[in-house]
């Protein structure tokens, strides 16, 4: 794909892009593998897109030959099925391929099932201007209509992913403590190891209005804790992995290392950075810069939704007004 810079005479008072003429390849591929390469070549995409792009139409290449594309670690592995480029026009192939996608949707978050169809129309309307097939297969299908939800519950194994994640002791143990207090993350960076009651299984915490409250925690945080404290008496629970800098308020330095108190800005940093591959089990560890992981909210709403749900199992309700009303209520009875 070649791009024209707009030139002096084309000029105007609003800013005006650049026009993009079309280079065809000199021969038409036979195999749809060859046509997504050649796709990909004259598309002018960054490296990191052209990545994206041609793992969404790999995954594609399933649906296109009539079968369900691989989820999960399996599909690493996986070799997509040969296929020629003129199977795309076959004329069954639209309920086919609609079948396939709402099964696939099902599977995955809005975000992912939008833009791998984004991608596959992209790439098949270039065919097309190619000359190479004449139908869109995809027509039918539509986008799911709403974003993914960043603020939903984890699911039961997702969660026990997130146990089995190789990362430090202070990550392990700041992510129990947030799902078996619910408490709000600034709230549980903010505490000290003066603060804690570990025969209690609770901490004293300063809460948004300034008011003392307790946040209680489970057998998983308080097996990690005294691993974490390390038989510190005093400082900042969290701590960085380097020494604090020399404006750090002396609050935020732990006295005993040196080091400063973690920040909810970093916290939440390595948490979605850590997370990524698990929000897109389709994604390939190469792909961890183009892909979004969970927020630490989402950790702490989990906490409140498993605490709901529990409660409408031992009440009978199902009301969803109520189950909010019920997270609501479980947040404020962890802190005491």
């Amino acid at each position: 794909m070649a791009v024209e810079p707009v030139t002096g005479s084309e000029r105007g008072s609003e800013p005006r892009r650049p026009r993009v003429q079309e280079v065809p390849p000199t021969a038409s591929p036979v195999s749809y593998a060859a046509a997504v390469e050649q796709y990909l070549t004259c598309a002018g995409l960054a490296q990191s897109s052209a990545r994206v792009y041609r793992i969404s139409l790999t995954t594609w290449a399933w649906m296109l030959a009539g079968e369900p594309a691989p989820t999960g670690p399996a599909r690493r592995s996986a070799k997509p099925p040969a296929l020629p480029v003129a199977a795309i026009d076959a004329p069954t192939l639209p309920d086919v391929l609609a079948e396939l996608a709402a099964a696939r949707a099902d599977e995955m978050d809005a975000h992912t099932v939008n833009r791998e169809l984004s991608i596959a129309r992209k790439a098949i309307g270039w065919w097309q201007q190619q000359g190479w097939v004449e139908r869109d297969p995809t027509i039918g299908i539509e986008r799911r209509p709403a974003p993914p939800d960043r603020t939903k519950a984890l699911t039961e194994s997702q969660l026990a992913a997130l146990r089995q994640l190789n990362v430090s002791l202070r990550e392990k143990t700041f992510w129990r403590m947030l799902y078996e207090s619910a408490a709000r993350a600034d709230e549980v960076l903010r505490l000290n190891v003066e603060d804690l009651q570990p025969a209690d299984r609770r901490g004293r915490i300063t809460a948004k209005d300034g008011a003392t409250e307790w946040i209680h925690w489970q057998s998983g945080t308080a097996q990690l804790l005294p691993r974490l404290i390390a038989g510190r008496g005093r400082g900042p629970l969290f701590l960085t992995d380097r020494k604090a800098p020399a404006r750090t308020p002396s609050a935020d330095v732990c006295p005993e290392t040196g080091r400063a108190r973690l920040s909810y800005r970093r916290a939440e940093e390595i948490f979605e950075r850590a997370t990524r591959l698990l929000a897109n089990p389709l994604a390939s560890p190469e792909d961890v810069e183009d892909v979004d992981g969970w927020t630490l909210h989402r950790l702490r709403r989990s906490a409140l939704t498993r605490d709901a749900e529990e409660r409408d199992v031992r009440s009978g309700a199902a009301d969803p007004v109520a189950r909010q009303g019920a997270e609501r209520d479980s947040g404020a009875r962890r802190r005491s």
